[in-house]
């Protein structure tokens, strides 16, 4: 499985990579990955590529991914080469619209790539008074939600609970139930 998980300095790409991680070395399966590029530090374009499998490199090759895990919309549109045709887009988006540009339907209608989005921000304001700093398990959660990855709900949040820091445990298991529901349900 080849994973390119992207979106802006402060989103916790990295922490989502830990949890790939852990749950692949728990079941023995083999993990590369890159180190983090892009300007994480100053809320600019950060990409990392993550590996499960018999591989020699840690990059991803442009139409190889099998799912584009996206914290922001803009990264998603910027890194849609990567998916391999059929691939998965799992996606946070704040402006639907911009989504329903003709070239970029048309490109994932001909790639057949399935999208999965939701409202991420919405839901966190809704649900968790705004605090944008659990996006990246709500778009966990709905990468499980979605059935994509061949993860199940109940790894992710073992690794996801074994991982956070203890204060944000119980935040973090809301969130990752309320990303699988929210795809689930279509919001």
């Amino acid at each position: 499985m080849q994973y390119v998980i992207v979106g802006i300095g402060g989103q916790g790409i990295l922490f989502a990579s830990k949890v790939l991680g852990k749950i692949a070395l728990e079941r023995g399966e083999s993990v590369i990955g890159s180190e983090v590029h892009g300007m994480a530090q100053r809320g600019g374009s950060v990409i990392s590529h993550f590996k499960v499998g018999n591989y020699r490199s840690p990059l991803v090759m442009a139409g190889e991914a099998d799912i584009l895990l996206a914290f922001d919309q803009n990264e998603a549109v910027r890194n849609l080469h990567f998916l391999k045709k059929k691939g998965s887009l799992v996606v946070n988006v704040h402006d639907r619209i911009a989504l329903e540009n003709a070239s970029l339907a048309g490109m994932i209608r001909d790639r057949e790539i399935s999208v999965h989005s939701l409202e991420g921000y919405a839901l966190l304001k809704e649900h968790m008074g705004g605090n944008f700093l659990f996006l990246n398990v709500l778009l966990m959660g709905a990468m499980c939600g979605a059935g994509v990855s061949g993860l199940s709900f109940g790894e992710v949040s073992r690794a996801v609970k074994e991982l956070s820091p203890p204060k944000f445990e119980d935040a973090n298991m809301k969130v990752l139930a309320l990303g699988a529901e929210a795809i689930r349900g279509g919001r």
